[in-house]
C-alpha cells in the first residue's frame, strides 16, 4: 500500500527542528538519521509527528522554506493553542496575522483552536462574519475573544 510523507528541506539543522517539533505534539518521535550532511549534521531525518510519518533533508541553502507550505495544528482548546504558538516560535520564530507564525526555521505554522471552524461555520451568517472579522485582526487566535466577537460583544474585559 502506498503513502505519502512530507519532506522539508532544510539547511543543515533538520535535526534541531525535528526535536523541537517532536517535543511539542503527542505521538511523535524521532526515528532515524543518516549521515552525510552538511558539516557533519544528519543527511536526512526520518520522525514521527502526531502520528504521521515527515522526512527532513539537509540539503543545503538552495530551497529556502515559504509560505506556500504550511502544516496545521487543530488545538483542542486555548490551552493546547498557547502551547503550540508559544513552543513554535521559541527561540527566534516570528508572528503572523490571524494565527499563523514562523518557526525559527522560516516553516509556516496555522495554530487554529477547533472551535474556529465551528464560529466561521455558524448558521447565522452576520455570526459567523463577527468572528472572521475578529480572526483577521489577531495574530494568536484567542477563543474567548473570537466567541465575545461572534455574539457581538466585542473584546472580552
Amino acid at each position: 500500500m502506498s503513502s505519502t510523507v512530507p519532506c522539508l528541506w532544510f539547511d543543515g539543522d533538520g535535526l534541531a527542528a525535528a526535536q523541537r517539533y517532536v517535543s511539542l505534539f503527542p505521538d511523535s518521535r524521532i526515528v532515524s538519521t543518516s549521515p552525510g550532511g552538511p558539516d557533519g549534521a544528519p543527511l536526512t531525518v526520518d520522525f514521527v509527528l502526531d502520528g504521521r510519518d515527515w522526512t527532513i533533508i539537509n540539503g543545503g541553502p538552495g530551497f529556502p522554506q515559504t509560505e506556500a507550505f504550511s502544516v496545521q495544528v487543530s488545538c483542542a482548546d486555548q490551552a493546547e493553542v498557547d502551547r503550540c504558538w508559544d513552543g513554535l516560535l521559541a527561540d527566534g520564530g516570528a508572528e503572523g496575522r490571524c494565527g499563523w507564525l514562523k518557526d525559527r526555521w522560516g516553516v509556516s505554522w496555522q495554530v487554529v483552536p477547533a472551535r474556529l471552524p465551528e464560529l466561521l461555520s455558524d448558521p447565522d451568517p452576520e455570526r459567523a462574519q463577527r468572528a472572521m472579522t475578529a480572526m483577521l485582526g489577531m495574530r494568536r487566535l484567542v477563543v474567548a475573544e473570537l466567541e465575545a466577537a461572534a455574539d457581538g460583544a466585542g473584546r472580552p474585559a
